[in-house]
């Protein structure tokens, strides 16, 4: 769920003060942990609040977001119903709840959610927005377009409005007020992918193949990384007999998303068609093995299987499809073929009696002058058709390429939930500041790890539980992850009380603290280190760190409260600056960063932070002084440049930020490229 959402339901309303403290500070820390997206362990922090007050609402309502996020629909509905049993004054536990609803497919009870919140925010444009969508999902196409026209009429500006409005009108077949609206949000915001998109596909039911691919072009552009628009665009250039753009788009769709069932198996078919007959085979293998009854590919894989020697093989697939498809009579002639080339004799005679006896069948029908030319003209215009839709299981159109089905090709724009997990444009913003932790998520891509031989040497010293990393981009604890730093937390507070005046013991204990999202009993371990060794580096290090995501959180806060209903107004990007409320914090941040500079000038990982703590504080001068020695010290630190890039933006230097940015996309950060895009038709 992006944050700016996931904060507007975090802070729409302020929890009471409870009696007990101890209830008080788990809400907190659980809350703290949904936002930093560790959900499992945001739970177990609600449940012990739910356990000890179980009349509460809130905590249902957290506990729900967080099952939410980790897809279990079902539980986030019932804790928002218990949630709404309790207060059923709070818009967002409906909102919640009706998301929850949607992702079981229960269409009509979501509109009865949105429905309900409608009535306490009515000009809420997010419900709006579910409202629209539920009511497409039950063919209420005349209720879609009242209510979107409502929407529209409060967030005049709001560009999925005008692409749910195109939609309907092209459900009802109206294609040129369909055109008008998607035109219409071109015009509003040109660097939405979504919006080409939804263009691209019109312009494919229209069969105009040129436009879609152009279209699609802009929309990969934006969202290099959505195998979707590598598909349809693909589709687009088989249309116009470009085999191999088409190809290359299968072959790019597949590296985005390698279980992308419609691209395995068109570029199994162009494959075959081209002779490349092994490869061809292991692109039906993959789909075969995420579609065990996908009796058209295994059928291809056969004839590819017959074509290169592998006869056993092919006669096992013929049989498999033979099974499901019995008067399916291309497949018993390939596998009597088959079975003669392998001696097979008896198995041969009996798929050609097989043959024959249709044969003798079909003369009979045409004396009989039934309906059987009239059948048989359907399925010659069937066979003039270039492609199928994907629920087409017709096996006689097994050379055909793949295409999704209507209400899936409708669905090629990003026409989301509000309130749903989903990734959205790139946005301009900073990346992360670094940290000393033991995980991290998998990369998209092959990028270079973070390295310094301190951290090494920290590894060396098997103090710690797990070996230590430095990175930015962090992964969120799994059940039995938590479970083992809880467990952590009790054996370092032993040893601790055996050894009160180890401070690598401490900063240990920090570390299970941090990862469990107890940023305060971090802090406190991690000062305590420092006054027993005050050139401690690491503690110095993850003391800012923590800091500042307590700030960030705390910042995050102010804004949603602050925050406009209509997401349209929210969406120009800014760098988010720091308010004069926070200054002396900020000011302990760099303090530490200061000194883990001073007591190690080449731990590259400190200038960079420290620069992204300058920024925050409007001190873009400052910030580029520490961008270009981490790049000094690290000539590819893709990060660095990224940020140094968005900062000369910041202060007006497009030129040498666009430079930067492509040399951040050239190691490795491809997001910059989407904006490189943007800034320069800014300044053209």
């Amino acid at each position: 769920m992006p944050r700016r959402y996931l904060l507007y339901i975090l802070m729409l309303f302020h929890l009471p003060v409870w009696s007990q403290i101890n209830t008080d500070r788990v809400m907190l820390i659980g809350r703290n942990a949904l936002y930093f997206e560790d959900y499992v362990l945001s739970i177990q922090y609600f449940n012990q609040v739910i356990n000890a007050k179980p009349y509460l609402h809130s905590p249902y309502f957290f506990r729900g977001v967080a099952k939410l996020n980790l897809e279990d629909y079902q539980g986030a509905e019932q804790d928002c119903s218990e949630a709404i049993d309790r207060n059923p004054f709070v818009v967002d536990y409906y909102q919640v709840r009706g998301i929850a609803r949607i992702n079981q497919g229960n269409y009509k009870e979501a509109i009865h959610d949105y429905t309900q919140a409608l009535e306490h925010d009515p000009s809420n444009v997010s419900l709006w927005h579910n409202l629209v969508l539920c009511r497409m999902r039950e063919n209420d196409y005349d209720g879609a377009r009242a209510d979107v026209q409502r929407m529209l009429e409060m967030s005049p500006r709001y560009v999925p409005g005008y692409l749910m409005s195109g939609e309907v009108w092209m459900k009802q077949k109206d294609t040129l007020k369909a055109e008008a609206d998607i035109n219409h949000a071109l015009t509003l915001d040109k660097y939405d992918p979504d919006v080409w998109s939804m263009r691209a596909m019109l312009n494919l039911q229209l069969d105009r193949y040129k436009e879609a691919e152009e279209d699609l072009s802009e929309a990969i552009y934006l969202a290099s990384m959505n195998a979707g628009h590598y598909v349809n665009r693909a589709l687009a250039r088989y249309h116009q007999n470009n085999l191999r753009g088409a190809m290359s788009d299968y072959d790019m769709a597949v590296n985005v998303d390698g279980n992308n069932l419609i691209a395995l198996y068109n570029r199994g078919l162009l494959r075959a068609q081209v002779g490349d007959d092994n490869r061809a085979i292991e692109d039906f293998d993959r789909v075969i093995e995420m579609e065990p009854e996908n009796m058209m590919a295994i059928y291809n894989r056969a004839l590819l299987r017959d074509q290169t020697g592998d006869l056993k093989g092919a006669i096992s697939d013929y049989t498999t499809v033979l099974e499901e498809y019995p008067n399916f009579l291309a497949g018993y002639e390939q596998r009597a073929v088959a079975r003669r080339k392998i001696g097979d004799q008896r198995g041969a005679k009996k798929d050609e009696e097989t043959l024959l006896k249709a044969e003798i069948e079909r003369r009979n029908s045409l004396y009989g002058g039934n309906n059987s030319n009239k059948a048989n003209n359907k399925d010659k215009d069937e066979e003039e058709e270039k492609t199928r839709k994907e629920s087409d299981k017709n096996v006689k159109n097994y050379r055909k390429l793949v295409v999704a089905d209507n209400d899936e090709l409708q669905q090629m724009y990003k026409n989301e939930y509000r309130g749903k997990v989903q990734n959205r444009n790139v946005k301009v913003e900073m990346e992360p500041m670094f940290v000393l932790t033991y995980y991290q998520k998998e990369s998209e891509v092959n990028r270079v790890n973070a390295y310094h031989k301190y951290v090494d040497e920290m590894n060396q010293t098997q103090t710690l539980v797990k070996r230590l990393r430095i990175t930015n981009q962090e992964a969120p604890l799994n059940e039995t992850q938590v479970k083992e730093h809880f467990a952590s937390v009790d054996t370092y507070t032993s040893a601790i009380v055996n050894a009160p005046e180890r401070a690598d013991l401490r900063f240990a204990r920090a570390l299970d603290f941090y990862l469990v999202q107890d940023f305060t009993s971090a802090i406190d371990d991690l000062t305590q280190a420092i006054l027993k060794n005050d050139k401690y580096v690491a503690a110095y290090f993850n003391r800012a760190l923590i800091r500042y995501k307590q700030l960030e959180y705390i910042r995050a806060e102010e804004e949603v409260e602050n925050a406009t209903h209509d997401p349209a107004l929210n969406t120009k990007a800014k760098l988010t600056t720091v308010t004069m409320g926070h200054v002396n914090e900020y000011e302990m941040v760099r303090a530490d960063l200061e000194k883990v500079i001073t007591l190690m000038p080449d731990f590259v990982y400190a200038y960079y932070n420290r620069a992204v703590i300058l920024c925050q504080q409007n001190d873009y001068h400052g910030a580029m002084v520490d961008f270009n020695k981490a790049i000094e010290i690290n000539p590819n630190f893709a990060e660095a440049y990224f940020n140094r890039g968005l900062t000369h933006i910041f202060l007006g230097q497009n030129k040498e930020g666009l430079a930067d940015l492509s040399k951040a996309g050239e190691l490795g950060l491809f997001k910059a490229y989407n904006i490189i895009k943007r800034y320069t038709e800014v300044g053209e």
